[in-house]
């Protein structure tokens, strides 16, 4: 029996075209049955000749309901299908119909084509398809149909819708960012950190003279005048995170210059990293010619202020010199030998009343004047109120015991303190005091108390039995030179001192005003600051040459037993000078020289060092002040007491003079009684000059010696 034959299948020609066959059947048929993209292929003139399942899923038609009855154009999107026959008329130049044609136009000449294209389902829905047209050829390269391949976009416009609407929130902040940045009036400019400009606003484009794109790229220095400088403001930036007021000058295209302050600080990127500086830098040249105007009128200001002063000081010495002479001669008659008559008396009374009314009005209207000026000087400190209102008591006392008027000052907390000047304090209690003791009726009263207020503060109430003010004059009280009809009465008065207290109050941080009744009297109250502060120890105030004033009370007065002294008195006004040697021609123990102009003084005060020395400040020649330095400078001179008498009368002027190293300062017109203890005051600190032969006092005189 023969063996069967062997069969070789896998080798044969036939069998491998079989399988090949298959193979591409099973491919059309996954193909056209696939679920995931739809398979439309139509005759040439368009109506569909297949619709696989993915078409019927995708557009929820069953096949039969499209094969052989419509084309795709039917269930496309109808504006989509005009808007592309427009398109691709305009584009190849022929009239193409909307309809199956714009859908496969390109694809009948052999351009491969793929567009979106909105389909509409069964349903009423919209379907956004990515369709690809193919056309179908026969073996003689004719067209026998169309194939249209199409997946669902959905998923992908979705996406695109939500980048757009990404893209276009992005193109919102980027324009309401650059609109913020445009809108600001510095001009602000970006660098990297090398300090080359990334971007700037139009602010900058001003001040630079160059447009965006010319300055982009370039060097941030290039635009300043001193680009070290500039450069300069970018490191230090970088090394110290922020520079604020950095002052450069921008230099236009056109040769302008702008001054700018600049503020600048890094900025970083979304992980941190360095990216950069941003300056801003704004334009302060009208305001550097704002303050340079400013400073110009400030300092005119002050030259003005200082000429006002200047005028008033040399007014007060003017009005002060013969108002000396003729105060002090009178005062000279009052006290003579023999006395006066009672006629004579009289006189003088009306002399010396006139007199230191006018040096009253003189004082407050300088005071006034100071004030209004800003030059009036003060010294705040820290003072008890019962001491301060106590001096001031006993001062007005007289004044009150003389016009009938009986006061009561109320207990004051010792521990109450307040902060103020002391001088301008008392000037206004005494002021307020002798208004109410001068306008007062017969008989009446003056209560002084006090009482501590919220807000750290103590007033002090000030309260007359007078007439009392109607609202009228009470809205007219602070006016200057306005007495309120009291200018015919018998009271003296300038209408100007309730107006200098008020300013005096207020320029030391307290308040003042006043309640009135017709018939009943007035009531003005002080405000003042209280002060926690401890005062200096009561008892130790000293003069202007460190002495201790109270140690000088146990000394004495040299009696006519006690040898000589000698007093040079420095003065250029005959009647003054004549003045002092009529009130030191009463002292036995005194002899008196004098030099009439500064120079002078001091080569007599180094011949005969005296022991006290009364000095001019305004003298021919050299000052008072200049003869004091070279006074003080000299051993032979430095230790005698040099007492001011001058009609330098304002507060700096004595402030002046007692920095200078003057013992006492005294002003003219003098009071004899002040300028006498002052005198021995001095006397009572000075060593006698000594004769060598005896070792007394030698009596040396000058050709230029008074003899009383």
């Amino acid at each position: 029996m023969s063996a069967a034959p062997t069969v070789r299948t896998g080798g044969s020609p036939e069998f491998g075209r079989q399988r090949d066959l298959l193979k591409t059947g099973a491919l059309q048929t996954a193909i056209l049955n696939s679920a995931t993209f739809s398979s439309i292929a139509t005759d040439e003139h368009g109506v569909i000749q297949l619709f696989n399942i993915g078409a019927e899923r995708m557009l929820g038609y069953a096949a039969a309901d499209v094969v052989n009855r419509i084309t795709p154009a039917d269930f496309s999107d109808s504006q989509e299908v005009i808007q592309r026959a427009q398109a691709l008329s305009a584009e190849f130049g022929v009239g193409i119909a909307p309809g199956f044609e714009a859908l496969a136009f390109k694809a009948s000449r052999g351009i491969e084509d793929i567009y979106e294209l909105t389909y509409l389902r069964k349903d009423g829905t919209r379907l956004p398809a990515m369709v690809s047209v193919t056309a179908l050829l026969d073996a003689q390269a004719k067209v026998i149909g169309y194939l249209l391949i199409g997946t669902d976009n959905t998923a992908r416009k979705q996406a695109e819708a939500v980048q757009e609407a990404l893209d276009q929130r992005l193109r919102d902040q980027q324009f309401y960012t650059r609109s913020l940045i445009e809108s600001i009036v510095d001009a602000l400019i970006t660098t990297d950190p090398s300090g080359v400009i990334s971007d700037v606003n139009q602010q900058a484009e001003r001040l630079t003279g160059h447009t965006r794109e010319e300055l982009i790229g370039t060097p941030f220095a290039h635009s300043f005048t001193d680009p070290a400088r500039a450069q300069a403001c970018i490191d230090r930036v970088l090394s110290e995170k922020k520079v604020t007021d950095y002052e450069l000058t921008a230099s236009a295209l056109d040769l302008r210059q702008t001054v700018v302050s600049c503020n600048a600080t890094p900025f970083y990127d979304r992980d941190s990293a360095l990216c950069g500086v941003i300056v801003a830098a704004r334009d302060v040249t009208e305001s550097k010619r704002l303050d340079q105007a400013l400073q110009s009128a400030k300092v005119e200001a002050e030259r003005a202020n200082q000429a006002k002063s200047d005028f008033l000081s040399s007014m007060s010495h003017e009005l002060r010199s013969p108002l000396n002479a003729i105060l002090g001669f009178a005062q000279l008659l009052e006290s003579g030998s023999p006395q006066p008559t009672p006629l004579q008396k009289d006189s003088i009374d009306q002399i010396l009343q006139a007199g230191w009314y006018l040096l009253e009005l003189i004082n407050e209207i300088l005071d006034l004047a100071l004030i209004e000026s800003g030059r009036l000087s003060l010294s705040m400190e820290p003072m008890l109120l019962a001491e301060v209102l106590a001096d001031c008591h006993a001062m007005i006392e007289p004044q009150a015991r003389k016009s009938g008027i009986t006061l009561t000052f109320s207990e004051v907390d010792s521990t109450w303190m307040v902060r103020a000047d002391r001088t301008r304090v008392k000037q206004v209690f005494i002021n307020l005091l002798s208004n109410a003791i001068k306008y007062n009726r017969v008989g009446g009263t003056v209560d002084v108390n006090c009482m501590a207020l919220p807000g750290e503060r103590i007033r002090i109430n000030f309260q007359d039995t007078g007439e009392g003010l109607t609202p009228e004059k009470l809205a007219q009280l602070f006016q200057p030179f306005n007495r309120l009809g009291q200018e015919t009465g018998t009271e003296e008065g300038t209408g100007i001192g309730l107006v200098v207290c008020k300013k005096l109050v207020a320029l030391i941080g307290g308040e003042m005003g006043v309640h009135s009744t017709v018939g009943l009297g007035s009531l003005f109250w002080v405000d003042l600051v209280r002060s926690p502060c401890l005062p200096p120890p009561l008892g130790e105030t000293t003069t202007a040459s460190g002495i201790r004033s109270d140690a000088l009370a146990d000394e004495g007065l040299a009696s006519a037993s006690t040898p000589r002294h000698s007093v040079l008195c420095v003065e250029d006004n005959p009647a003054n000078l004549l003045l002092v040697s009529r009130l030191l021609a009463r002292r036995s123990d005194i002899v008196l020289h004098s030099a009439k102009d500064g120079r002078r003084g001091v080569e007599l005060a180094r011949l005969m060092r005296p022991d006290v020395i009364l000095m001019d400040i305004n003298l021919p020649g050299i000052s008072g002040l200049e003869a004091m330095q070279i006074l003080a400078t000299d051993p032979e001179t430095a230790r005698i007491p040099v007492i001011a008498v001058s009609a330098n009368a304002m507060a700096r002027d004595i402030q002046k003079g007692l920095q200078a190293g003057f013992f006492r300062y005294l002003t003219k017109p003098i009071k004899v009684d002040g300028f006498m203890e002052a005198i021995d005051t001095a006397l009572a600190l000075a060593t006698p000059p000594l004769s060598p032969e005896t070792g007394r006092d030698d009596g040396r005189t000058t050709s230029e010696s008074i003899t009383p």
